[in-house]
């Protein structure tokens, strides 16, 4: 079973309760699974290792309940996540370097964060990186979008402006890998 760590989680309870309030996280919570919801229950600590599924599950839910069904809301969670889990001091970090520099540091990072897998930064070109994830064990559409709007938001906290992103590639539509592309200016 995959694991990730608890701040992707509970990133993603304090958008929801930021956003739409402590009543829109209880019903969100309600409509997890049993299992789930007691890990919730037992609070989350942004340290510990929590199920892959857990963080699955409540991206997937949040963006039924409060988005569309498209993910959007799961990309918007991911950015707020990149900057919420961000602590002062990496955050000076981050306005120090450039984006190329952050995914080739986050890539080394990777196993900090999941239990599965790895980022591959790719260099694109003076002002772009394509980021692809290789051996994951339980490739999901939300955990691409995640990792998206994670690099997104890196990118703007660096100072950089984003001038373009896709994901060009998931295993969950038959790819052979997951990629996104990512361009600024």
């Amino acid at each position: 079973m995959v694991q990730v760590k608890g701040s992707a989680v509970t990133s993603r309870v304090r958008y929801v309760r930021e956003r739409f309030g402590e009543a829109a996280y209880r019903r969100l919570r309600d409509a997890l699974s049993k299992p789930h919801q007691e890990l919730l229950d037992g609070r989350v600590l942004p340290h510990a290792w929590v199920p892959y599924d857990l963080f699955i599950a409540l991206n997937v839910e949040a963006d039924r309940m409060f988005g569309k069904g498209d993910l959007a809301l799961v990309f918007e969670m991911a950015k707020y996540g990149a900057e919420t889990n961000l602590p002062t001091l990496y955050r000076i970090f981050y306005r120090l370097n450039t984006p190329k520099f952050l995914f080739n540091k986050a890539a080394r990072l990777w196993e900090v964060h999941y239990d599965s897998g790895r980022m591959v930064p790719l260099d694109e070109g003076e002002r772009s990186m394509r980021v692809r994830i290789d051996d994951f064990a339980e490739p999901h559409a939300a955990h691409c979008i995640s990792v998206l709007g994670w690099a997104v938001r890196s990118v703007e906290l660096s100072g950089a402006t984003v001038a373009g992103y896709a994901e060009e590639r998931c295993r969950t539509r038959g790819d052979d890998t997951c990629e996104m592309l990512i361009s600024w200016r």
